[in-house]
């Protein structure tokens, strides 16, 4: 089957990762797969260099007549049975382009219940007919769509992410060395954030979260792991909290597997979420997880013990004592919960089985 994956750019985020994971793992089943995107650097990859990325440049709606023909011209060479589109952007050009660049069978995947505000409501609603089948990353934000009548009921379902649990898992080994190179000994308490230095991650939440726990837990240490528009307001607001010493900006890495190993607690401290792909990850590899309650969180959590309220400061920092707290083999018995109820439901595997099926509805509906 030949399928193109459309993307509104190729960044660092939650959705971008996914949609390269899935590229990969079409790729490995035999599938033959492109990736195109409208705009901005590739920051992320896929591993097999035989998938082609195709810029399509559309950096500023001056450019739209050129990004058409240029996605016009994919559509004619590569003759792909299904175009999959990521991402509010994508998703609107794919629509638009569906008649003139003869799209044979059109899905579009949203990745979080952030619409975007009325004129972006508006104009999923108005192009709404012109998708075969539209999806969302959770069950709670694909009611969200319907309910505001962005997605319509008829053809819209939930498609949630996976991770790869054999990247994903714990190492004793990386446990040790990573500790080493940071200067953490066995015992300091250490809890991780990742994310994107962003308004939705509600970062200063989570620093103020830390300064209450300091109270309790003065050995504790905070890594923050990603980059982004807020890194100096944040860093600020540690040196002015005399929190210099207890937190540290580890900036964009490429070994978050093995860092959520080092760490006891892993914290999601976001004010929105989509499905929260890094709880997920936190999960298979075994880690405690405290999280606010936003997006898709609740649903890959499985249970709330573990969740706060968004935008509350005191609650999560209760939260994340208690989670200190826990005994050592508390943790490691809720840590193998964890990674079970993520192979279970949240595997790559898993994923990938949920779109061939969706894919293949268009084989079906071209025999008709």
């Amino acid at each position: 089957m030949k399928i193109l994956l459309l993307i509104t750019g190729l960044g660092l985020g939650g959705a971008e990762k996914v949609v390269i994971s899935l590229a990969d793992q079409l790729f490995v089943a035999g599938h033959q797969v492109k990736i195109a995107y409208l705009r901005g650097e590739i920051e992320v990859r896929p591993q097999p260099a035989e998938i082609e990325l195709i810029p399509l440049g559309l950096n500023s709606l001056a450019n739209f007549s050129h990004s058409a023909q240029r996605f016009a011209q994919i559509m004619q060479q590569f003759q792909p049975d299904v175009v999959h589109a990521h991402m509010f952007h994508a998703i609107l050009f794919a629509r638009l382009l569906r008649r003139s660049a003869q799209i044979p069978y059109l899905i579009c995947t949203a990745h979080s219940k952030a619409i975007g505000g009325k004129a972006r409501q508006w104009l999923y609603r108005l192009t709404d007919r012109y998708s075969d089948v539209n999806t969302n990353v959770s069950q709670e934000a694909t009611d969200f769509f319907i309910a505001q009548k962005a997605f319509s009921a008829a053809k819209s379902t939930t498609v949630s992410n996976g991770i790869d649990t054999q990247k994903f898992q714990f190492s004793a080994l990386a446990r040790q060395q990573l500790r080493q190179q940071l200067g953490y000994s066995a015992e300091t308490p250490v809890l991780m954030a990742v994310g994107r230095l962003m308004q939705a991650k509600d970062y200063p939440n989570l620093i103020q979260a830390f300064r209450l726990l300091q109270q309790t837990q003065p050995k504790a240490q905070l890594l923050i792991v990603g980059d982004g528009v807020q890194r100096a307001e944040l860093e600020q607001q540690v040196q002015q909290l005399n929190l210099a010493d207890q937190i540290r900006f580890l900036g964009v890495r490429h070994d978050v597997a093995e860092l959520l190993s080092v760490t006891d607690v892993f914290v999601l401290s976001s004010a929105w979420e989509g499905f929260g792909l890094v709880v997920a990850e936190a999960m298979s590899c075994e880690r405690v997880v405290v999280a606010t309650d936003c997006g898709g969180v609740k649903e890959v959590l499985g249970e709330p013990e573990w969740l706060v309220p968004p935008q509350n400061a005191e609650m999560l920092s209760k939260k994340l004592v208690q989670a200190l707290q826990l005994s050592t083999e508390q943790k490691a018995q809720l840590g193998q919960q964890h990674r079970q109820r993520i192979q279970q439901h949240y595997s790559m595997q898993s994923m990938l089985q949920q779109w061939l099926a969706l894919y293949h509805l268009s084989t079906e509906r071209t025999a008709s």
